[in-house]
This record gives structure tokens, C-alpha cells and sequence, in this order.
């Protein structure tokens, strides 16, 4: 589903290597240099359309920090309010941690406020190796909440099927890219 400003800036987009691993910055999974109106709509609306095929929803969920501003445009938009996976504990009775290890880095996230059989789906910047969306599912399973759906605004990874299959859910990525010897192609 790429279209013009999400195209435009992906191939503005500056691409560093971090070890084995080629990290694209982009306003919307960086918010680097910043991100414009025209692009937040753009993504939002479509997330947006894509989160009407899935309802009904009782919450979006999205993990911090930079899904945080398309689940805000989603949850406006929709009447459906959202949770944010935090990257702190608060030690609320409830809390659940997330251990998440990603191309890079490794570290825990806290769920707070979602509990057995709340319906949700997940919005969120970008899937890269999956590992932050593995744990998190796993952890969310656990607790018995329903995810009806994950939404995910780029796809830099091969990972979405495979995630969609072990957790038996529905995996829509809007723009899917491939970065081979820091070169961006987007596939779709």
C-alpha cells in the first residue's frame, strides 16, 4: 500500500549499519528529521482502513515510543481508545513484563491496563526481525487477550508471515522494503 509521501520519504531516507544490521532511519520509525503532517496522515488513514476490517475492537494497543503517534491518529479517528507498552515498570498489580530482543538490542517492556478477553489489534512503526512482536504476542496470549489483528507501517523484515502463522492472526504491513548492502528497495 505505498504511496506517494511514504515512497518519497523512504527514499530520503538515510540507512546506517549498526554490526551485521542495517538500520533505515525514517521520520515515522525515528521521527528523523521529523515527520511531516502529509505523512502521518497518509499512514494513519491507512492504518485506519485497515483497522475498520478488524473491529470489533475494545482497544489499540502499540508499543512505546513511535507507534505511539499512528495509534493516537487511529484512536481519534475510530472512538477506540489505546494502550501503550511501556519501556518502564510502574509495578502496578497487574503489570506484565516483556523480555524483547530485537536486531540490536535487547531490553523489557511492561503491559499495563489490558486483561483476559479484551479484543484488540496492534499498531505499530515497523517490524524488522520480529523479536520486539514475538514477545509481545506471547506475553499478550498469556494474559488471554484476543489480538484480532496487528497493523504495522513498514515491513523491513521477512518475519510477518511466519508471525502471522505461529500466532494465528492477521498481519497487514502497508509498505514492505529490503535493504541489501545498504541499498533500500521497496517490494511493495
Amino acid at each position: 500500500m505505498t504511496t506517494s509521501e511514504t515512497t518519497q520519504s523512504l527514499k530520503r531516507a538515510p540507512i546506517v549499519k549498526k554490526g551485521d544490521y542495517y538500520y533505515v532511519i525514517h521520520p515515522i520509525t525515528d521521527g528523523i528529521p521529523f515527520i511531516t503532517p502529509a505523512l502521518l496522515k497518509e499512514i494513519s488513514n491507512n492504518i485506519i482502513q485497515e483497522l475498520k476490517k478488524i473491529e470489533p475492537l475494545d482497544r489499540i494497543v502499540t508499543m512505546e515510543a513511535m507507534g505511539i503517534p499512528l495509534a493516537t491518529m487511529a484512536s481519534i479517528a475510530l472512538d477506540i481508545p489505546f494502550t501503550i507498552i511501556r519501556k518502564r515498570s510502574y509495578g502496578l498489580k497487574d503489570e506484565h513484563s516483556v523480555a524483547q530482543t530485537t536486531g540490536y538490542s535487547q531490553s523489557k517492556l511492561y503491559i499495563n491496563g489490558l486483561q483476559k478477553g479484551d479484543r484488540i489489534a496492534i499498531v505499530d512503526d515497523v517490524l524488522s526481525t520480529g523479536g520486539t512482536l514475538r514477545a509481545v504476542l506471547t506475553t499478550l496470549t498469556k494474559i488471554g487477550v484476543e489480538t484480532k489483528g496487528v497493523i504495522i507501517a513498514i515491513d523491513k523484515g521477512t518475519c510477518a508471515q511466519d508471525i502471522a502463522t505461529e500466532f494465528n492472526i492477521p498481519i497487514r504491513c502497508l509498505t514492505t522494503i529490503e535493504v541489501h548492502n545498504g541499498i533500500l528497495q521497496i517490494t511493495s
